[in-house]
């Protein structure tokens, strides 16, 4: 399939030479001796003629929606779907529904529920575990294409459910911030999962992951990969696609159409387009690379997906000025949010987040909160889960999924993800040890 896409003929990017951003280098990414990752605490048409009349869906049509929205837990919105209906096969739909939701229980304890992330996708291991100077960032940051999908089918084995933020906690009238009742099948567990850039730099080009995110002919995001003879292949080689395609085959591992959160950063653009006008500012497709990004983002917000703002410049929150940290919310303000629209989420490049244990408070905190963020997540990869929740906001600790963890789960340094998968059962074996 080709994807349809309104893109300009390639022109000539600008580098981001010039940009002194920390954490900006290749691979953009601050060792772990540079922050402790203790920090934070251990504790979702065919076209007719004006003279013809849209049909609504069949009866047999409403019955298998229903199915799979009561697969995915969403019992009311499958009752609704099953309204009006008369007949047998309706009658004993409505009748499975009901059972299933009755046999459901209220997660027990929001605070404990876990966090996974990862960076990009290794698509061709040969290509990023080359011996050049980015191989040792590819080892240590990003699992592949292989190993993530074994981890994938294990979360599901052992009966983990992918949630949103929203359906974890929200603000309530007064701008408290409240735990929210999850319904699940006893013994299902519920697991938030991220990516962290996926932005496609520009630094990552020919080093054997996906290139950006598009619409194909069928209208999914799907991404483009190019493999090493130069030939662009459409098809599910990073995180998106493949939850998704995951998905569709296993409707019990989304919770209510949630899939999970998409960390981006704007400086070399955002989904693979150069979107940026301060660093593209002469890019011929900058116009057409913008309304293909929000056209993209808009698609994955349709299918469950969440944005999460990864700072513009993925500057270290922690150290940063207060002066630079406005600096760069007003570059996420004129530049990404436009294409991504509003989000209230905001995950720390670096893990860096801007208090320890104790709760949020003072200037970082105020002009955050101010421009819309009430969901925070750094890093810790020592703990199952943690969870800090304040009167107007709550923190989440993630737990890395790459070689660094690897290494440490292998080395038994408070191992944390045998909870979640066995890593010599995932492990590539096209994966070099890490040095």
């Amino acid at each position: 399939m080709k994807p349809r896409i309104r893109l300009a003929a390639a022109a000539a990017l600008l580098t981001a030479s010039g940009l002194v951003l920390a954490g900006c280098t290749t691979p953009p990414y601050m060792p772990p001796s540079q922050y402790d990752p203790t920090s934070v605490g251990s504790a979702p048409q065919s076209l007719v003629s004006p003279s013809e009349h849209a049909e609504g869906p069949t009866e047999a049509e409403r019955i298998e929606q229903a199915k799979a929205l009561a697969a995915g837990y969403d019992y009311a919105a499958a009752k609704k779907a099953l309204a009006g209906l008369e007949g047998a096969e309706a009658e004993a739909a409505l009748a499975d529904i009901e059972a299933a939701a009755a046999k459901t229980v209220v997660w027990e304890d929001n605070s404990k529920i876990s966090h996974l992330f990862v960076h990009s996708l290794v698509v061709d291991t040969k290509r990023a575990f080359d011996g050049d100077s980015k191989e040792q960032g590819y080892l240590d940051y990003m699992v592949t294409l292989d190993e993530f999908k074994k981890i994938l089918a294990e979360l599901y084995a052992r009966d983990y459910v992918l949630v949103n933020p929203a359906d974890i906690a929200s603000l309530d009238a007064n701008g408290k911030m409240k735990y929210r009742d999850i319904h699940l099948p006893k013994g299902k567990k519920p697991l938030v999962l991220s990516e962290d850039d996926v932005s496609y730099y520009e630094y990552m080009k020919g080093d054997g992951f996906a290139s950006k995110l598009l619409i194909d002919d069928d209208g999914k995001v799907t991404n483009e990969y190019v493999d090493a003879a130069g030939k662009k292949h459409l098809g599910a080689y990073d995180m998106p696609p493949v939850v998704d395609e995951f998905v569709q085959k296993h409707p019990d591992f989304s919770y209510r159409g949630a899939k999970g959160i998409l960390a981006l950063t704007g400086y070399n653009g955002v989904l693979g387009y150069r979107t940026s006008k301060s660093e593209y500012p002469d890019s011929k497709s900058l116009d057409a690379d913008i309304a293909t990004a929000t056209e993209v983002a808009t698609a994955l917000k349709k299918d469950g997906w969440v944005f999460a703002s990864h700072a513009w410049g993925h500057i270290n929150m922690t150290t940063s000025s207060i002066r630079r940290i406005k600096h760069d919310l007003l570059l996420w303000d004129e530049e990404v949010r436009p294409i991504l629209g509003d989000t209230d989420q905001f995950i720390y490049p670096f893990g860096a987040d801007i208090s320890g244990v104790p709760k949020y408070k003072g200037t970082k905190y105020d002009m955050l909160k101010k421009d819309g963020f009430d969901f925070f997540y750094g890093v810790d990869g020592t703990t199952p889960a943690w969870m800090q929740k304040g009167d107007g906001y709550l923190r989440q600790a993630r737990i890395n999924i790459d070689g660094l963890q690897f290494a440490k789960e292998h080395r038994g340094d408070r191992p944390v993800l045998k909870h979640f998968f066995d890593v010599k059962d995932v492990i590539d074996p096209d994966r070099p040890t890490s040095k």
